[in-house]
């Protein structure tokens, strides 16, 4: 199968989520490890449950839900202005460092990003690592109200890009992620960075990569 376009997971796949660790130990030391893994995993949950719920909100108050459930079980009351200044920390997400070299060697190829982020949450972190003309299209569940990985996010890609599902390469480094692409049709390189074993959800990825620096051979 051809590659007509490359579809990139933003969280986890091209920013590192756990970047904001540094801000969750310097407001509460000792606990960054534990808040930063706890968010992340409640930030997920979240999305799933709304989804399952049917009560849709954006991924910036997901991302502040979360952010507070996991503060009370660690046992943390953060202020107004510790909230603010953790969820900003969102927005100035470090990219990994191959990202950018992925990126412009894939220039070829119509590149876009695929997100449960917010399209003004998306937007600042592109920004921030200096990624605005490295894609084509920055997709957000927003415009359909429900996430991944129900089918309808994958087929907006489909849609917006204007190419069939099964010449669409799509990358995620979050095996649920990889398996909903793959449920849908998509040709699916899943980034195992930390080896875990692929998902039981009947569906299996096509390749499965450690480094993004193998899409370009691969692609």
């Amino acid at each position: 199968m051809k590659t007509q376009a490359l579809v990139f997971d933003a969280y986890g796949t091209l920013f590192d989520v756990y970047s904001v660790q540094a801000k969750c130990e310097e407001i509460y030391p000792g606990k960054g490890e534990d808040l930063t893994r706890l968010w992340r995993t409640k930030q997920l949950e979240y999305t799933w449950l709304r989804s399952l719920m049917g009560r849709y909100e954006d991924f910036w108050k997901v991302t502040e839900d979360s952010l507070r459930y996991s503060c009370r079980f660690l046992g943390v009351h953060p202020g107004p202005e510790q909230v603010e200044e953790l969820m900003l920390s969102y927005l100035k997400l470090a990219a990994f460092p191959e990202t950018g070299q992925v990126l412009e060697k894939l220039a070829g190829v119509p590149r876009a990003i695929l997100s449960n982020g917010s399209p003004d949450m998306l937007e600042a972190v592109v920004r921030h690592n200096g990624l605005t003309d490295q894609f084509d299209h920055v997709l957000s569940v927003d415009e359909l109200m429900i996430y991944k990985p129900h089918p309808s996010v994958y087929q907006l890609a489909v849609t917006r890009l204007g190419v069939a599902a099964k010449n669409i390469t799509f990358v995620s480094s979050n095996g649920w992620d990889a398996s909903g692409a793959k449920a849908f049709g998509f040709r699916v390189f899943w980034l195992n960075r930390q080896g875990s074993p692929v998902e039981e959800l009947a569906v299996k990825p096509d390749a499965i990569i450690k480094s993004p620096l193998e899409l370009i051979d691969a692609v």
